[in-house]
């Protein structure tokens, strides 16, 4: 089978990053699907790995933790899927990524894919909707329906980003809470708007901006974005016994202690951390179906913003040049690989 690697070159710049290599078909595993991949999504984890985050950068790896696809075969101990069957998942990273023709992925990790979806919808999704749904739902617990959190406020920190954007949806259709969300640029306000945020503050200047749409203080704070670049926004922002998630490391220096004063609870949320060390891992296919049924019946919709094109060396660079600019909106997605 044919994959899209790195190119082995450390410091290679993103349109000089990646090579077509052959490699053997994979056979799946007791408990993995074998899936041919129809399409794929790229992600911010996916430049900082390229550039030597958890692989090592000067090997031939095969990156990608978004993809949708059909099950062509199963190991002997999965029970819920069949060849044929239209998948979608995000994966471990540990594993050979979703950038090549077929993929083996832990069937505990994928879930079918929204019908209601093209592949290259579906693919755009796993990731962010998995870090999302943790970050809401598992870290800062906020229960579903109409009615809860009336009264309380979710501001999240780089709304058209892939998190942010897909955040923006759960937080506004399965809960009550008012949402804010953070955009710079008019045409970024503007996708978190249409994605379903109550309001838009320009994040720079956060605490002069929200303190002038009226908001002293949140309950909530869902930050998807260098935490040192807001950290002493966040201080200022948070409600006294509020709670912040984030999900985006920084080199900066924050003062943790800060937090104290107002009893805050600070979580990090990683969505790699359940098959990184085997913690629940079926709770993430859990939600991806609970996702599909969601986006079936129309209360989601996809993030994707723009098909690169197909999976080749130069569009999955093109894709990693594009995110590094850090001016997408959304998700960027590539269809399958070209026939040989």
């Amino acid at each position: 089978m044919r994959v899209v690697a790195t190119a082995g070159q450390p410091q290679a710049a993103p349109l000089d990053a990646f090579e077509l290599h052959e490699r053997e078909m994979p056979t799946p595993g007791e408990g993995d699907l074998l899936v041919r991949i129809d399409a794929v999504s790229v992600n911010p984890v996916d430049t900082k790995i390229r550039q030597g985050a958890f692989l090592p950068s000067d090997q031939h790896n095969v990156l990608g933790w978004d993809a949708a696809g059909r099950v062509e075969s199963v190991g002997a101990n999965v029970e819920h899927f069949a060849p044929g069957d239209r998948v979608y998942y995000a994966g471990e990273v540990e594993r050979p990524g979703c950038n090549a023709e077929y993929q083996l992925v832990d069937a505990r990790l994928a879930a079918k894919a929204p019908s209601q979806l093209s592949a290259e919808e579906a693919a755009a999704m796993p990731l962010t909707a998995l870090t999302a749904w943790e970050a809401l739902f598992d870290k800062l617990r906020l229960s579903q329906g109409d009615a809860t959190h009336r009264d309380q406020t979710l501001l999240i920190i780089n709304g058209a980003g892939g998190v942010g954007s897909i955040a923006i949806q759960l937080a506004r259709q399965l809960t009550g809470i008012k949402v804010i969300a953070t955009a710079s640029r008019d045409t970024s306000a503007e996708w978190c708007r249409r994605l379903g945020a109550h309001e838009v503050v320009d994040h720079h200047d956060l605490v002069a901006n929200m303190q002038q749409a009226g908001h002293e203080q949140v309950d909530y704070i869902f930050n998807c974005h260098d935490i040192g670049d807001h950290w002493n926004n966040m201080v200022t922002l948070i409600r006294p016994l509020g709670h912040i998630v984030a999900i985006a490391e920084t080199q900066k220096p924050v003062d943790l202690n800060a937090l104290q004063g107002k009893a805050v609870t600070f979580s990090w949320e990683f969505m790699f951390a359940r098959p990184l060390h085997g913690a629940d891992i079926a709770h993430q296919g859990q939600i991806l179906a609970t996702l599909a049924a969601h986006f079936d019946a129309g209360r989601l919709r996809s993030t994707l913003s723009d098909i690169v094109g197909p999976l080749t060396p130069a569009n999955l660079g093109e894709a990693h040049r594009r995110l590094e600019t850090g001016h997408t909106t959304g998700k960027l997605v590539l269809g399958a690989m070209p026939a040989s």
